[in-house]
């Protein structure tokens, strides 16, 4: 089962943690410090697999992640993003470290090359496509063209969903100046 998700850049500033267990405000920062630590500390050279912390439950829980760098030509530096996902022993490495890379895919072809900045200010967008593949702790979804049409319908919907709100608007704002003036009337006599 999956007990948390989390997504923190290199300096160790969460940017999408997603618990599937309670916690206590509290305790989930500190689940996230702690995995940076640990986390942030490996070598680029060894696998991406290790035992959880003991917030997250110890040695019966792993950390399975995978490192995401976005190089800006203009600049010329790049930027990381760790996405980390814990887990009880009863997963698979391989079968997380596979869903980890859908989800990368999937957020990719959704905002046509995905930075931190996207993760940053379309926060519920991604938690709809996280939701799409995993809910409860439990996966529902590796298709990642079938998670994408779904995303995409959900954005349709939206989009149409603000051209009915601005006619609701305009019947309000109607009525209110209609019952305003009868109320400016009434107060007259």
């Amino acid at each position: 089962m999956i007990k948390a998700i989390l997504i923190f850049n290199n300096h160790g500033k969460p940017r999408l943690s997603k618990f599937y267990q309670p916690y206590s405000e509290d305790t989930q920062q500190q689940i996230i410090r702690e995995t940076f630590h640990l986390v942030s500390k490996r070598g680029e050279n060894v696998c991406n697999f290790l035992e959880g912390g003991l917030l997250i439950g110890g040695s019966d829980n792993k950390l399975i992640f995978f490192f995401f760098f976005f190089f800006f030509f203009e600049t010329e530096h790049y930027a990381t993003l760790y996405f980390v996902f814990c887990v009880d022993s009863s997963e698979s490495e391989l079968g997380i470290l596979d869903l980890i890379q859908v989800f990368v895919e999937t957020l990719d072809k959704c905002f046509e090359n995905v930075c931190e900045l996207d993760l940053i200010f379309h926060v519920d967008k991604v938690h709809n496509i996280l939701a799409e593949m995993v809910m409860g702790g439990m996966v529902l979804e590796t298709n990642m063209n079938e998670i994408v049409t779904q995303i995409d319908a959900q954005n349709k919907l939206e989009k149409s969903e603000p051209r009915r709100s601005r006619l609701q608007r305009a019947v309000i704002m109607s009525l209110h100046s209609t019952l305003g003036d009868r109320v400016r009337t009434c107060l007259k006599y």
